[in-house]
Parts: structure tokens; sequence; C-alpha cells
């Protein structure tokens, strides 16, 4: 007799209902399972054998034969034990057959019967509801997180034994409700502007920047500040929509990267990886492709220090991302798209001893060798990065003044308003921020006067500015506009933006 159970798997950070067939026939002792299955799921009929004896509970021995379908799409992981191991005991008669329909079994057995979390259980309940399902069946681990869901009965269970009385209705378990004081809320009060002295500059740059999600560049001699600033510019970043903490979620659930006890991310990802990294770990890779930073940067900030430090090859793989916000990898097994809306932030000294340009100290790189340096950051590279900060030491009056510097809190109030503007003035759009408005949007909501197109006109000539650079202050004066609380771009919104522009001439040597 054939038992149909419903489980889930992932592709990319979408999930995908597989309909797991237990057959069960006359003839010797056999247990096999077919369906294009890899290592972790062949093994299962180990893990769930066991974890059936050991449970007190009825094997059955016959010949057994398990198909996952669609039986054409490669799978993986060990989330359909807590299936099979239904599916073999409905055999059995522990509970009526009726009890699986419209449920989903998603969870990893232990050779004793507790049944262990997965990863990718949101994307995976996601799809279920969409798919029309009312009950996910999981391990109390994996609860909360799947309660996000809206819709679904999350039945959180420790053990085999408990599943089988549940199904059988000896016991009640009440459906897991998300509680947002479960919610792990990281500490940012380390990083706070407040302790920032003097770069008022480059403290207002990082305030734009965060308002509209525009990308940025910072120069400067070491010992500046440029990773002490880029490292609190999360303290300012405006506060995540309910919708795309639940993308972001979802995304650290498939890579397997929620801390204990986090079933929401609630602040925007800062993600600084080392230049040693490869582009397939930048960008994402793997045989069946993982997230790459690129990725689990999405919403957020993705911080490269010392970018020219980068191998060249993979820098330039960041380009199609920060264009398209989205990166799709291609591999035999298939093809996986993973979105990539993310905010970059990358430091760099303006020569190889860093000293270029510093009044305090003499440079002793030649020109070749900082055209060289610079040359790791293509043209095309540079045009994607909306503002070009010079982040010049501090003088030794700010440091040692005793008056503090405004606070994140503060700064982030008005970040925060100016994305409520954009949040209500693209509401019908698709988009979020004012970095994402595409050309077909910039005739709508970019218009200026004709002084402010003269002096915009007069740059573009000046700094022989290329298609891409020209949208890009639009854009930033935008945002400048809406710090302002003005609706229309006036010229002082145009001259700031042209002025963290033009930075990148002084060192193009």
């Amino acid at each position: 007799m054939i038992y149909k159970v419903n489980s889930c798997s992932i592709y990319g950070v979408n999930g995908y209902i597989v309909e797991v067939e237990v057959d069960l026939s006359n003839g010797l002792p056999g247990f096999d399972i077919v369906g294009l299955p890899d290592a972790t799921i062949k093994e299962s009929k180990e893990r769930v054998k066991a974890a059936i004896k050991n449970s007190e509970l009825q094997f059955p021995h016959k010949r057994i034969t398990i198909n996952l379908a669609p039986a054409d799409i490669r799978k993986e992981g060990s989330v359909f034990d807590l299936a099979i191991a239904a599916g073999l005991l409905v055999s059995s008669m522990y509970f009526p057959e009726e009890t699986l329909k419209n449920t989903v079994f998603l969870g990893e057995l232990s050779l004793d019967g507790t049944v262990k979390g997965i990863r990718g259980i949101l994307p995976m309940c996601m799809e279920a509801k969409k798919q029309g399902f009312s009950r996910i069946i999981t391990s109390t681990e994996n609860a909360q997180e799947a309660s996000l869901v809206k819709g679904l009965d999350i039945i959180g269970i420790s053990n085999l034994k408990e599943m089988v009385e549940f199904l059988s209705g000896s016991l009640n378990i009440e459906p897991t409700v998300f509680s947002s004081d479960k919610l792990l809320i990281q500490n940012t009060d380390d990083w706070d502007f407040k302790d920032v002295k003097g770069q008022y500059t480059v403290k207002r740059a990082l305030e734009i920047a965060a308002a509209g999600s525009h990308n940025i560049l910072m120069i400067g001699p070491p010992g500046s500040g440029k990773t002490m600033l880029a490292r609190r510019l999360p303290s300012i970043l405006p506060d995540m929509t309910f919708e795309e903490s639940l993308e972001v979620t979802k995304i650290y659930s498939v890579a397997g990267l929620l801390k204990e006890g986090e079933n929401l991310i609630v602040r925007r990802p800062f993600r600084s990886p080392h230049h040693t990294m490869s582009a397939a770990s930048l960008i994402g890779g793997g045989r069946i492709p993982k997230p790459g930073e690129v990725s689990l940067a999405h919403f957020g900030v993705l911080f490269l220090d010392e970018m020219p430090e980068f191998p060249k090859h993979v820098l330039e793989v960041l380009r199609q991302p920060l264009e398209d916000e989205y990166v799709t990898i291609s591999r035999v097994n298939g093809t996986i798209t993973y979105p990539s809306k993310f905010m970059l932030i990358a430091s760099i000294n303006p020569c190889p001893c860093g000293y270029f340009g510093d009044e305090s100290n003499k440079c002793t790189c030649s020109v070749n060798q900082i055209k060289n340096y610079i040359g790791k950051i293509s043209g095309p590279l540079m045009d994607r990065i909306d503002l070009h900060i010079e982040v010049k030491p501090v003088k030794f009056n700010d440091l040692s003044s005793d008056s503090r510097s405004e606070s994140s809190s503060s700064i982030k109030e008005r970040v925060n308003k100016a994305r409520d503007i954009q949040l209500k003035r693209y509401s019908n759009e698709g988009i979020y921020f004012n970095s994402q408005l595409k050309p077909k949007h910039m005739s709508k909501y970019c218009k200026i006067g004709q002084k402010e197109k003269a002096l915009l006109q007069s740059a573009f000539e000046k700094y022989n500015m290329s298609a891409r650079a020209y949208n890009r202050i639009l854009k930033v004066a935008r945002t400048i506009a809406d710090l302002d609380n003005s609706d229309t771009i006036k010229s002082n919104h145009i001259a700031e933006a042209i002025q963290h522009r033009t930075l990148d001439k002084k060192y193009m040597l």
C-alpha cells in the first residue's frame, strides 16, 4: 500500500513542496530511497529506523520504497526524516491516514527519536501556506521561526513519540504563536556617532548614504577613522519594515546563519568580509549554490575595508548585483537567483603607503604605483558608487575637546523621516530608496529647474562625467532634498551632491 506525506525542500531562497511517497510490499525486507536524493537523504533510512525502534515503536519489516516527488529535482538535507517516519508509522496504524492531510512534516531525527531543527524553515512554511496547507509539524527548535508565517498552525514536537501521540489524539499540543518578546536584538551602543570627534563632513555623507541607501567610498590615510566610521553606520540606518525583516531572515535561514534564539532579524545586516575571499564567496556558489556576501547583506551593508587589496576579478563581480539588485548563479544542477539589494561601503588608502595628499606625512609612492593601486577599482565600478568622501586625519583640538558629538539616535531620527518620505512617494513603484530609482522614474521624481540644470551641466562637462554618474548625482540630490524636507531639488542640493562625486578626480592621476 502507498502512503503520501507532504514535506518541503529549498531551491535558492524559496521552498517547494516535496511529496514523500511510502510504498510497503511483501518480500525480503529492504529500504530504498529514490527521487535524486543526496548522501544525507540516503542515510535517512538508518536514522529513521533507529529513531522508530528507540522510541519503542514498531518498524515495519517489509520491503520499503520511498519516492521523493518531483523526482527530477535533486534534493539535499535531512528535512525529510520526519515525513518518512510519519509515512512508516501511519502504515503501522499508529494514527489515522486522514491526519496527514493538509499537513507538512519538516524535521531531522536523532537516533533516539529526538526531532532536531533544520535550516530554511521560514521559506518552506511560506511555500506551504502558498500551496494551501494549514498545518506544519516540526521541531520545537524551529517552531518560533516558523510561526512568523501567519495562517498556519505550527505544531512543535520534541520527539517522535510526541508526534504519534498528537496525531493519534492522545496528546494536545497548542499551535506556537510568534512572540516578539523572544526577538534577539543586537546591542549597538558600543558603536555610536556621539563618540566620533570631528569628521563632520564624513558624518554628513554617511547620513545621506543611510537615508537613501547610497553606495559610498571613503578615501583617506591610515588612522583617519574610515573603518571606525563605517562600523557606526548601522546605528543610523532606517528601521526595517516587517516585510524586509522576513526577506532577510529567509536568506539567513537558508544559509543556516540564524543565531540561537534569533527568530526574526530586525536590524539591517552588516557584512565585512576579508580581502582574501573568493568571487564565489562574495557572489554565492557551490555545487548547489548558497547565498554569498552580497545576498547576506540584503537590505543592509556590505563593507569592503581596504578595497584595492581585494583581487580585481572579485571586485568586478560586484558590478551586476550593484546595478540589478539580484545575482543569478548558474551551475550544472540548475540556475538560482538570489536577491542582493545592499548598500556598498568601501574604504581605501590614496596610495600603497597611504599618505598621498596628506599634509602631515610625505608620500613615498611613485606616480605609477599610485595609478596601479587606485586602478584596481575600475571606472565602471567607481561609477556605481554614489558618494566619494575624503576622510582627513582628526586635528588635536577635536580629539582633546570635551564636547560630545551628535548621537546616532538623533541622526537616525532624520534618516527615518527621509525614509518615510521615500516609502510614501514610491508606494506604487515597488522600490524603497532613492538609490533604486530607474531611468523611467528619474523624469518623474527628480525634476530640476533651469538654474539647477545649468549647475549640473557645468559639473558634467568639467569633470567629464558618464551618464551613470549624472543619474547618481540626481539620486543623491533627491535624498538631500528629502533630508531637508523639500519637495523639489534645489541648487544647494545639487551642489552638495556634486561635491560628493568629484573626489575620485583628485586621485585619478
